[in-house]
């Protein structure tokens, strides 16, 4: 029976086979997914900063507090068991739970939370900020991170409540990882960085067993969990770019779930198969950077966002992935902006660029991740925008080369998406409303810095004012009036909010898909 399923298993994981090919079922105990995996550019969670890392991520970690998988809307405890703030001292302290242990089995301890703190912060690298702005750095985290036997209390040097706190302690870079397994891989001051971007070392549902870039990964049941262990032995994660691959695999029963299909071939789909729905708070954009002198008149600005068929494409190829929102703040959550005051208008666009005296033809390049639905989405754009002499060149990569040439600030305009860093408007008013430092050497992952767009002080204010407001009502209202002011005053088109469609085996249950990459479980999953 042992070699039978190995057997299977190796099929599940082989290469595309050619079409009419007969396929085995994939293991009882197993979960066989068709995904675009190529975005990844790090699974340490120090560093790790793409949907496909944090979808990963939230299976092999655990935090203090986190949003779990029985409901992604509720912020619970995690590996701490209680926990107290006084809002006054500017403090949280935290009891941990009992009887937790790593998957290495190692148990899980108050200095396991300090440890992994300090090495985000030293690391320095680009989550940090998450954890950094509660006023942390590598100087003073041991007096902002005090252990007490089995208690941990937190402080933080800012104007914003303990709420605020609470959602950047369930964030990606706040994860816990075991001191004393990494300890063991240090390669001279990179605190475990480079094994940790191939292996892990969490407390999660699942240990990362196999990591192979732009190919698969394949994650193990965590046997010990403290919240009961997977009914999923395995979980793997095939590589697979092109969409229609992903259906042919799915359809012959070669995989049990495929998350990149177009809504032509779900569609499509026969029986055996059925499609579950997860809105997103991914917001999808055109952006333009500000290096590029062409690009740098507002008019430009103002007119592209006259020149994007919103319709035509939510009626059409991006019917039920997406659907049209112009602010940087997700429909369906508290403190967003759900007016839509823009359509595609060429002669208005014409007209804008004409009063302004910008000159056209205007040839730019835009750099697109190369798999669906991007691909058709800047095909879209460059046809309505050549109407107002605006000329792309589409320049097509993988999700880790586009997203690299992003951070780099190299590209010339740019079709990409963002998610919330953590659940809180300023995780999204901080990336599309604030710059404070415009210059080269100031690397901030915001899609501010990186279209080198110098937000107008003003605007900065107004990002920290709404960060320090204690009042819900008030503060989210703040956000509203500054979602208004991107969306008409900034070289960031916010176009669209995602919406996954996820085929897999009627067979499948309980796969759990929040609104964003860190809320994706597979700890509930089973297979009939």
């Amino acid at each position: 029976m042992k070699l039978f399923r190995a057997a299977l298993m190796a099929s599940a994981l082989a290469l595309p086979l050619a079409a009419g090919a007969v396929y085995a079922e994939t293991p009882a105990d197993a979960l066989v997914i068709a995904q675009n995996i190529d975005d990844i550019v790090a699974l340490d969670p120090a560093q790790a900063y793409e949907f496909s890392a944090g979808e990963i991520n939230a299976n092999l970690y655990d935090h203090l507090v986190q949003y779990a998988a029985e409901d992604t809307t509720v912020l619970a405890p995690g590996l701490a068991s209680e926990w107290t703030a006084d809002e006054a001292a500017k403090t949280i302290t935290f009891t941990m739970r009992e009887g937790a242990t790593f998957a290495s089995g190692n148990p899980v301890r108050a200095e396991d939370v300090l440890y992994s703190f300090k090495r985000v912060v030293t690391l320095n690298l680009t989550p940090a900020f998450i954890l950094t702005q509660l006023g942390w750095s590598a100087d003073n985290i041991d007096e902002m991170v005090t252990v007490d036997g089995n208690t941990v209390t937190i402080k933080w040097d800012g104007d914003f409540a303990s709420a605020f706190v609470l959602n950047v302690l369930a964030s990606r870079p706040a994860s816990i990882v075991d001191e004393v397994l990494v300890s063991q891989h240090v390669e001279g001051d990179d605190w475990g960085n480079a094994w940790l971007n191939t292996n892990s070392a969490g407390s999660g549902p699942f240990v990362l067993t196999d990591y192979r870039p732009a190919e698969l990964v394949r994650m193990t049941a965590n046997e010990n969990y403290f919240d009961g262990a997977p009914a999923m032995k395995q979980v793997l994660i095939r590589h697979v770019a092109e969409a229609a691959t992903q259906q042919l695999l799915l359809t012959s029963g070669d995989v049990d779930m495929a998350k990149n299909l177009t809504p032509d071939q779900i569609a499509g789909l026969g029986e055996g198969v059925k499609v579950e729905a997860f809105p997103q708070a991914a917001v999808h954009f055109l952006s333009f950077n500000q290096k590029t002198e062409e690009l740098t008149d507002p008019a430009v600005w103002e007119a592209a966002r006259y020149l994007v068929n919103y319709d035509g494409m939510t009626e059409s190829f991006l019917k039920g992935q997406m659907e049209k929102h112009q602010a940087f703040w997700p429909k369906g959550f508290p403190g967003s902006y759900d007016e839509t005051p823009y359509s595609y208008d060429v002669e208005k666009a014409k007209q804008i660029l004409a009063d302004a005296g910008v000159e056209t033809p205007i040839d730019v390049t835009l750099d697109v991740i190369n798999s669906a639905p991007f691909t058709d989405m800047a095909q879209s754009l460059q046809a309505g925008f050549a109407e107002a002499g605006i000329n792309f060149d589409i320049l097509p990569g993988t999700g880790a080369q586009v997203i690299t040439k992003y951070r780099d600030r190299t590209h010339e305009a740019m079709l990409l998406y963002w998610g919330p860093d953590f659940m809180d408007p300023h995780s999204n008013a901080k990336a599309f409303a604030y710059n404070s430092d415009n210059s080269d050497d100031n690397y901030t992952a915001t899609t501010t810095w990186r279209n080198a767009w110098a937000v107008p002080e003003e605007m900065n204010e107004e990002v920290r004012a709404a960060l320090a407001e204690s009042d819900q009502a008030t503060r989210n209202e703040m956000y509203v009036e500054l979602q208004k002011k991107v969306q008409a005053e900034s070289p960031i088109v916010i176009m669209f909010q995602a919406q996954l469609q996820i085929a897999m085996g009627e067979n499948v249950d309980g796969y759990v898909n929040g609104s964003n990459s860190d809320f994706v479980y597979y700890r509930l999953v089973t297979k009939d």
